[in-house]
């Protein structure tokens, strides 16, 4: 039960938070987050609970971020940011920006990704041309977050930070934006193939097997479910409006889904992207291809305009 493992966590965890003491600019996307300066003195990316998409993408980004955590994948830090009333009240650029009219950010507990590099030693890029990706160190990473993104059911298509330190040459990517796992705000997995994958096939090129998947799909296939609720436990009741029982589905869901990432992955493997040329011995599943005949508006994502950084 979600309450008793809430009880197990200790006292304050789930409620521990840094406070924002400075805005710095409002950043692209849908959520429309900011980038804010926070008491200890990192910068972070922050969401705010009246954001345009949903209240429950809060939740979303810190248990799928915190879940790619564990399975040692580069994923920013996550704090839950307290921004004061006093802060909204005397930053006019803490607003949301609604169709025909706008409001103040709402103050009080919001998700915080930390930057992933900070704004004064390096630089950050939200898309890398395919002849640039010889220069990233962890490409093999991608294939680690196409087991997270199948796993939580991300609707989105995979979005991540490309940044690197001041006279560095080469680049790291850091995955962001998950607040479309689990479906965004309707909790539930439609599990299209053609969804939460990375827009350009460059980056699975290396794919080769199921071998190319690890650690990360062994290490999420045996991850204990104590570890999957006391991660949970961990988000604000404030972003799910208080509604354990639906939290609790979710959770049960997900274990659930531990051992289905496998026929997701080779769904997504047979599609027709062809996602992995380096992965030979294709099995020609019928059931697996009829699946597209079903699913017309299941399209390969185009690269992004402009990310939530």
């Amino acid at each position: 039960m979600l309450l008793n493992v809430a009880r197990a966590i200790p006292r304050g965890e789930a409620s521990v938070s840094i406070v924002a003491v400075q805005h710095i600019r409002r950043m692209r996307g849908g959520a429309q987050g900011h980038l804010m300066r926070c008491s200890d003195n990192h910068f972070y990316v922050v969401k705010f609970r009246n954001n345009p998409q949903h209240l429950r993408v809060l939740a979303n980004e810190l248990l799928a971020t915190r879940l790619a955590e564990r399975l040692g994948l580069p994923v920013p830090a996550t704090e839950v940011v307290e921004v004061g009333e006093w802060l909204v009240n005397h930053t006019p650029e803490l607003h949301i920006q609604l169709a025909h009219h706008s409001m103040p950010c709402e103050p009080g507990l919001q998700f915080g990704s930390r930057y992933v590099v900070s704004p004064l030693e390096g630089q950050v890029f939200d898309y890398l041309p395919k002849q640039m990706m010889g220069r990233l160190r962890n490409l093999e990473t991608f294939a680690g977050m196409l087991v997270v993104d199948k796993w939580t059911g991300n609707t989105d298509g995979r979005q991540a930070a490309f940044w690197r330190k001041s006279r560095e040459k080469t680049y790291t990517a850091t995955f962001i934006d998950q607040g479309s796992c689990f479906n965004a705000g309707e909790w539930t997995f439609p599990d299209y193939p053609l969804r939460g994958v990375y827009a350009q096939n460059e980056v699975y090129e290396g794919v080769s097997g199921w071998k190319s998947f690890e650690p990360w799909l062994s290490l999420m296939e045996k991850m204990e479910e104590d570890m999957v609720w006391k991660l949970a436990g961990q988000i604000p009741p404030e972003w799910y409006s208080g509604h354990w029982d639906e939290l609790q589905k979710l959770v049960r869901t997900l274990i659930g889904r531990q051992g289905l990432v496998r026929g997701l992955i080779e769904t997504f493997r047979l599609s027709p992207r062809r996602p992995f040329p380096e992965w030979h011995g294709l099995s020609g599943d019928a059931n697996l291809l009829h699946r597209f005949e079903r699913e017309p508006d299941d399209r390969v994502p185009e690269p992004p305009s402009s990310y939530g950084w």
